[in-house]
């Protein structure tokens, strides 16, 4: 979720005002309702992006100058490559009908102020119209919505499933619901806006104040635009969408959207029903049936009726932008309705906070959760020098309960793409990263479109800026589009090394898809070759994974200059649990198949000779 280029700023204030203030619980293991017995693999793809050819690239281009993908492009032939790849979702990021500076008025779309739009394209993240689709997205606007039922159609023929987002904490500043279902009253409908708060208004309010436009970057770069006249019309001003309470709120705020109200009164205290003591321990049934006479908030009705319209239409899950804003009791409320309706719908949550992960996980009935401020910010500071690989173990102790539910990945919307300067620098740097990523845990896996052929984000695309994708702006992806091939999806246009790395994650992620191993048992073997273990660089990292008919040992060399070489020990409690008795065995590189070598026990420990190439890594399997 990013909703200004002033990421830290955003992130601050989120962490800031969460909506709810809760403890940190000290749960009980529980049973893992949404275990798996194959690991998943989310394909994320910024819909807008995915399709388009054009390779202009002006800063702040139009649609005309710079092009824009459409849900046409993803082709039988499309999707058919993406689930090759080893992908068993898909997420549609940017789908919901959000606001952005183009005419849509002959479709009956009202134009959006660009001085509350990010960019031209506008932020995916900014909501216009729950019920309906971005008419960017459409070869023929008037009938977007088909436009997209026939996409989810596609993927499903496909062998694929597909999420969408729900933004649950903010909507657009001029959210217009021309497409609400019979009964579904607008956002603000029926709010007193002469007062800060009530418990069943949709939107917190500053009373006979105007909103006014922050200072900051000039809109459209300066382009002329009717509407660009320094004022929008508000009033009463309504808080902006992270939390701040300022008719004139600041730039690195998110001044584009309004925070929606979920019935927590400005001082963070709940007016609301709470779950009860133990509710950590019940099903999602329970928690369904907790709530069918509970009397909530109006907002909690509103998005509940919004998931189930895009669940009736056959979307597979939600990613929810910024959940841990939103109090997870609400989820609890919404999540279980959705299960209800579909019990495997996939449910993955935005949430930083730590503190709140088992909360969200056990009282919200979320299925995941990023693992971003442990795994994913451990990795990025290993490959950036600035921490050694031994942490994760720790990392992955202190998860161990909860461990399924924390989705990795390197790379997304949000995030300095991998391969940039300001991460790994370059795509082969990010190969380890991306094999301990995938096989460290049972939680499925997540890749950004253009991450498998080494996007580096390299585009001044207008308000977005270098190292990330810009999601505010018309712009092409180059090495995507050098896959895409102008829409034959085959690779064509690739270089040979961009073509390997697309072979090893095709490799990578279609073994993680099928091993029983990686949904199985976790021990790192870090600690006992860290000592004295000649050879064993500071930048190696060991681990083992294991199931009934399945035992993995995988190594990774997260430098990129050394070679190491040393005698891998796996102690004596892990072959007495894999029952392995003295003698040799073979060793197996599933990664690439053609390199065996051999690992002996002797006296009931387990031994290999291990060298180890610069940026290489090993998945054994012991046969």
């Amino acid at each position: 979720m990013i909703k200004s280029k002033f990421i830290a700023a955003g992130m601050a204030a989120a962490m800031l005002f969460s909506g709810c203030k809760t403890k940190d619980l000290k749960m009980s293991e529980v049973k893992e309702e949404n275990s798996k017995d194959h690991k998943i693999v989310v394909y994320q793809v910024f819909t807008r992006l995915f399709g388009n050819k054009n390779k202009t690239n002006k800063p702040w281009g139009t649609i005309e100058e710079n092009g824009v993908g459409k849900f046409n492009d993803f082709t039988d032939k499309a999707l058919h490559e993406i689930k090759d790849l080893g992908v068993t979702y898909i997420w549609y990021t940017g789908v919901p009908h959000h606001a952005l500076v183009r005419d849509y008025t002959a479709y009956g779309i009202s134009n959006d102020d660009p001085e509350v739009v990010k960019g031209r394209a506008g932020s995916p993240y900014a909501v216009k119209d729950y019920y309906n689709v971005n008419p960017d997205l459409a070869v023929n606007p008037a009938n977007r919505l088909q436009e997209f039922e026939a996409l989810i159609a596609r993927t499903h023929k496909a062998g694929l499933k597909l999420i969408i987002d729900i933004v649950p904490n903010h909507i657009a500043r001029k959210y217009e619901g021309k497409n609400n279902p019979e009964g579904v009253r607008d956002f603000g409908a029926d709010d007193d806006v002469n007062v800060e708060y009530k418990r069943d208004n949709n939107f917190y309010y500053i009373p006979n104040m105007h909103f006014e436009i922050p200072d900051g970057d000039i809109p459209l770069n300066g382009e002329k635009n009717a509407l660009v006249d320094g004022v929008f019309d508000e009033n009463p001003a309504k808080w902006t969408g992270n939390g701040s309470r300022k008719v004139k709120p600041d730039q690195n705020d998110w001044y584009e959207t309004v925070k929606v109200n979920y019935g927590v009164r400005p001082d963070g205290t709940k007016d609301f029903p709470e779950l009860p003591a133990g509710f950590d321990q019940k099903s999602y049934a329970e928690h369904f049936a907790f709530w069918q006479d509970k009397d909530v908030p109006d907002s909690w009705k509103k998005f509940k009726s919004i998931a189930l319209y895009w669940t009736a239409k056959g979307v597979d899950g939600f990613r929810y932008d910024m959940a841990e804003m939103v109090p997870y009791e609400f989820w609890s409320y919404m999540n279980s309705a959705i299960k209800m309706k579909n019990p495997n719908a996939f449910l993955l949550a935005e949430v930083y906070n730590p503190n709140e992960y088992r909360n969200y996980i056990r009282l919200g009935k979320m299925d995941y959760l990023y693992d971003k401020v442990e795994t994913y910010d451990k990795l990025k500071d290993v490959i950036r020098g600035k921490s050694s690989p031994d942490g994760l173990s720790d990392i992955q102790k202190g998860m161990a309960d909860i461990e399924h539910h924390m989705l990795h990945f390197l790379d997304n919307h949000d995030e300095q793409r991998l391969a940039s300067p300001e991460f790994a620098g370059t795509p082969e740097r990010g190969k380890p990263l991306m094999v301990v990523s995938t096989t460290l845990s049972t939680s499925p896996t997540m890749v950004y479109f253009g991450q498998e052929v080494g996007e580096a984000g390299n585009e001044n695309a207008g308000f977005g800026t270098r190292s990330r994708t810009s999601i505010f702006d018309y712009i092409g992806v180059p090495n995507h589009q050098k896959w895409m091939n102008e829409g034959k999806f085959d690779g064509g246009q690739l270089s040979d090394s961009e073509k390997q790395l697309r072979d090893f994650y095709k490799r990578l992620l279609n073994f993680a898809i099928k091993s029983p191993a990686l949904m199985g048992s976790f021990q790192e073997i870090q600690s006992v070759n860290r000592q004295n273990n000649v050879g064993y660089d500071e930048l190696i990292y060991s681990f083992v994974r294991w199931s009934e008919n399945q035992k993995l040992i995988i190594i990774a060399n997260f430098s990129s200059e050394k070679t190491s070489e040393f005698e891998l020990k796996i102690p004596s409690d892990i072959i007495s649990k894999w029952n392995l008795k003295d003698g040799s065995y073979v060793l197996v590189n599933k990664l690439y198949s053609e390199s065996k070598t051999y690992f002996t026990v002797k006296n009931g420990e387990g031994s290999t000779r291990v060298k180890i190439q610069p940026s290489e890594s090993f998945i054994y399997e012991v046969k």
